[in-house]
């Protein structure tokens, strides 16, 4: 479906001198994939890992960066260094350790340890024409929080906020983090493209309003965390998250917010028709709380439009 989509949507929107633009041509556009697992997929419910050998970012064939890179076709150059557990430091500045799948409790993955690899920014060059970047939720630290609500609403019955109670005060200064980082981030990406249109990728839903859907120990959706701890996390973890990285795009003249959260608001890991998997996927693989093929087909249509018009801003 997807496909078909998103074929239209970029035969529609796409500029009358890249309708049927000779392949030599389409050469000159280049596109950066930077980011964390929301943008490689990891999981195996996002599809194949491709790279042969294997680096450990865990970049799968069903992500949106290689979703939109088929459809588009030969419009477009792609680079994607994408990687799994990347912060917004690995994205700017730091190499990066791959961690593979490795999932705490869970035999290690057999490829691990993997060789560092460069800042996410160093494949970003002057000639580039647009770059996608989803990052933040590991600054942030979202696994941990989540693991330590699993842990924290274990036996609890599903009652009360040990989560929020435990947490609370730590999340105004992890976002004050995220965003200092943000706007460092999209500073250096300007210094190295400076005519690169920046497209900062956003967090799709991942808790639905209405908590009362999400069953307490269903290993598919959020397991052992309560109702009153999703509720949290949604209203004060998650959506401040986006909000954060809105708002550092908005800073920068480079820079546009890409918005993933109200297109799957009914999606989410507690919906019929999820986009989003829980702990273990449908098929009771470890997922961690990662997009699906769906979630990633549904980021494409947001972003493929936004790709298209970074191109021809007029």
């Amino acid at each position: 479906m997807l496909g078909s989509a998103a074929v239209l949507t970029a035969g529609t929107l796409a500029p009358a001198q890249f309708v049927g633009a000779q392949p030599a041509a389409a050469a000159s556009y280049e596109w950066v994939a930077l980011g964390d697992s929301y943008t490689a997929g990891v999981i195996q419910a996002a599809g194949d890992v491709f790279e042969i050998p294997r680096d450990g970012c865990e970049r799968t064939d069903r992500s949106y960066p290689q979703v939109i890179d088929r459809d588009l076709g030969s419009l477009i150059e792609l680079t994607n260094v994408s990687c799994g557990a990347a912060t917004i430091e690995d994205v700017t500045f730091r190499a990066q350790e791959p961690i593979g799948r490795n999932v705490p409790g869970l035999p290690q993955d057999p490829d691990y340890p993997f060789p560092p690899v460069p800042p996410q920014s160093e494949a970003v060059r002057a000639g580039t024409d647009v770059i996608t970047v989803g990052a933040g939720g590991n600054t942030l630290g979202f696994a941990d929080i989540l693991v330590k609500c699993l842990e924290l609403g274990s036996g609890s019955g599903g009652v009360g906020t040990p989560c929020k109670d435990d947490l609370a005060d730590s999340v105004p200064g992890r976002l004050a983090t995220v965003g200092k980082d943000y706007d460092e981030m999209l500073a250096k990406l300007h210094e190295r493209a400076p005519r690169s249109r920046i497209l900062a990728v956003g967090y799709p839903t991942v808790i639905p309003q209405d908590t009362s859907k999400c069953q307490y120990n269903n290993l598919r959706q959020f397991l052992s965390i309560t109702s009153g701890d999703l509720d949290w996390l949604r209203d004060d973890v998650l959506e401040p998250l986006n909000k954060t990285i809105e708002k550092s795009a908005g800073t920068q003249d480079s820079a546009t917010f890409v918005d993933l959260y109200d297109s799957s608001r009914d999606h989410s890991v507690c919906d019929t028709g999820k986009w989003v998997e829980g702990v273990f996927d449908s098929d009771d693989r470890p997922a961690l709380v990662h997009p699906n093929a769906r979630g990633h087909h549904n980021a494409a249509d947001r972003i493929t439009p936004a790709i298209l018009g970074a191109l021809d801003p007029s």
